[in-house]
């Protein structure tokens, strides 16, 4: 299994729906509008498995010393395995730089 986590682009924009629409469902996330995905895609990395997106994130800068990430899901068939700690690892990064 090799994972890699990459910035979303605008054809990612299903995925990442698919992922926010498994946990909305559920009122764990809040719901988003797509066309709002599309407006905030470079706020997004995704996580990849074989070259099928499994996960997604996003962070959102608020102020010049604050920012908070947002839309954090997983695919269910990878939960537990990492994924989603990489993908915060990932947003991390970026708030550093």
């Amino acid at each position: 299994m090799t994972l890699l986590v990459r910035p979303a682009r605008t054809d990612d924009v299903p995925e990442i729906r698919r992922l926010i629409d498994l946990y909305a469902q559920d009122g764990i996330l809040l719901d988003k509008a797509t066309v709002t995905l599309y407006e905030d895609v470079q706020e997004f990395v995704v996580a990849e498995i074989n070259d099928r997106v499994v996960g997604c994130g996003a962070l959102h800068v608020m102020w010049a010393d604050l920012a908070e990430v947002r839309s954090l899901a997983v695919d269910t068939d990878c939960t537990g395995s990492g994924v989603g700690h990489q993908i915060l690892e990932s947003l991390l990064d970026r708030a550093r730089l």
